[in-house]
């Protein structure tokens, strides 16, 4: 299934991907640091949907309360929340 997601206190203002089977799949960032992003969904792609979420959740930016990889996980649990 297709997600979109409109993150909140990043450079990026969103973040789309498919999850099958428990996996993630096709994970693109808009705006944001674009190889860096790039690079993050390269190495979660095909990993399960939770142990993303266990090793990017409370990933901080600088000063910021959040970053990318913490609205990635921001982003598994809402769209785990719909499934």
């Amino acid at each position: 299934m297709h997600y979109t997601y409109k993150t909140r206190g990043t450079c990026s203002q969103e973040i789309s991907f498919d999850i099958e089977g428990g996996k993630l799949k096709n994970v693109q960032f808009l705006g944001g640091c674009n190889g860096n992003l790039k690079g993050i969904g390269k190495l979660v792609e095909g990993m399960d949907v939770d142990e993303v979420i266990d090793r990017v959740e409370g990933i901080r930016c600088g000063m910021k309360a959040t970053s990318c990889p913490d609205q990635l996980a921001t982003a598994l649990k809402a769209a785990k929340a719909q499934a």
